[in-house]
């Protein structure tokens, strides 16, 4: 995969699929919440995304407390965000999608 950083008309156009995802104001990084009905589905949530980030080789950066799920996504190697990005977040949404987020 390519993870060169994408310039910022690439950026613009890929966050295109990305609706519910923000871009951070130094355009980093694209972050996303999610609200789950309970743990239990947070935590499924997680360990389906995290099984999909190492297939990619591509971790994100998360926290989860109690039913809400908070990304964070960037290459570092490329010091901003990559199409590896964009295709995590194209998961994440995905995955989400089966419990209704």
């Amino acid at each position: 995969m390519n993870d060169a950083r994408l310039e910022p008309e690439a950026l613009r156009t890929a966050m295109q699929s990305c609706g519910n995802w923000a871009i951070s104001e130094d355009d980093t990084a694209i972050s996303r919440d999610f609200k789950f009905t309970d743990f239990r589905e947070a935590f499924a949530f997680m360990s389906e995304c995290a099984l999909a980030a190492e297939r990619l080789d591509h971790h994100p950066e998360w926290s989860n407390v109690y039913n809400r799920v908070g990304v964070s996504l960037t290459t570092h190697s490329s010091g901003g965000i990559s199409a590896r990005d964009i295709e995590m977040a194209g998961i994440m949404d995905r995955a989400a999608s089966r419990f209704g987020v």
